[in-house]
C-alpha cells in the first residue's frame, strides 16, 4: 500500500507540475535576444493592432503576459515587450490575438470574460472554506461536518481547472488560427523560426491551463484536513 501510494503521489505530481515546467522551459529555450529580428515584441504588437485598425487597443508593460478586453489593453511582460527573441514576437502576436478575438466577436471569448469574476468568486469562496474548516472543528467537534466543509471547498477550487479547460478552444484559436498565420504570412520571423514560434504559441495557449492545474496541490493538501 505505501509502494502504491507513492506511485500515485509521484504521478499526481507529474501530472500537475509537468505541464507548466514544459511551458516554462518552451518560452526560455526561444527567449534567446535576436538582433537580426526587425522589432520588440512591444513593437510588434503595436505594429499589429494598427494594421487592424485597432488604434484604441494600449500595449502596455505589465507583470505578465494577457489580454484586458475590458480596457482594451494588451499588457506585455517585460521580456516579452522589450525583448527581441522569437518567444517575444510570439507571445505578443498570441496576445493580439486575443485582441482580435475581441473585435470579431469571438463568442468564447465573450464567455470567458463574462465568466471569469465568478471563477474568481468561487476561489475566495474556496479560502474561506478551507480557512474556517479547522475552527469550524474546534468548535462543533463534527468530523461529518468537517468532512462536508473540505468536500464544497475541494469542488470550488476544481472549478477554476475545469474553467481553464473548457475555454482552451480560445487559446489554441488565438495562438494557431490567428497569431501562427500573421507570423507566417506577414514574415515577420524566418521559416528556419517558425518551428520554435509554433512551441512557444503552442506553450502560450496551455499557460493558464497548465497555472491552474497546480490548484490540484491545494486540492490533495486540503484532503489531509479529513479525519479518515
Amino acid at each position: 500500500m505505501p509502494i502504491l501510494l507513492a506511485l500515485g503521489g509521484a504521478l499526481l505530481f507529474g501530472l500537475v507540475f509537468s505541464p507548466q515546467w514544459w511551458v516554462r522551459r518552451a518560452m526560455r529555450q526561444h527567449a534567446t535576444e535576436r538582433p537580426d529580428l526587425p522589432g520588440t515584441g512591444g513593437e510588434l504588437a503595436r505594429h499589429l493592432l494598427d494594421l487592424a485598425r485597432l488604434e484604441h487597443v494600449l500595449v502596455e508593460v505589465a507583470p505578465a503576459d494577457h489580454y484586458d478586453p475590458v480596457a482594451n489593453v494588451v499588457r506585455l511582460s517585460p521580456e516579452s515587450h522589450d525583448g527581441r527573441s522569437i518567444t517575444a514576437v510570439a507571445v505578443a502576436a498570441h496576445e493580439v490575438a486575443h485582441a482580435l478575438q475581441h473585435a470579431a466577436g469571438d463568442r468564447l471569448l465573450a464567455a470567458r470574460v463574462r465568466f471569469a469574476p465568478v471563477v474568481q468568486g468561487f476561489e475566495f469562496a474556496a479560502a474561506v472554506v478551507m480557512m474556517t474548516a479547522p475552527v469550524v472543528l474546534a468548535f462543533v467537534h463534527s468530523p461529518i461536518l468537517l468532512a462536508l466543509q473540505v468536500g464544497i471547498g475541494i469542488a470550488l477550487l476544481g472549478v477554476r481547472v475545469l474553467f481553464h479547460f473548457l475555454t482552451l478552444p480560445v487559446e489554441l484559436d488565438a495562438s494557431f488560427r490567428r497569431a501562427l498565420p500573421i507570423l507566417e504570412t506577414g514574415r515577420y520571423l524566418d521559416a528556419s523560426d517558425m518551428p520554435g514560434a509554433r512551441t512557444v504559441l503552442r506553450a502560450a495557449a496551455l499557460t493558464y491551463v497548465a497555472s491552474s492545474l497546480v490548484a490540484l496541490v491545494n486540492i490533495a493538501r486540503y484532503r489531509r484536513l479529513l479525519p479518515f
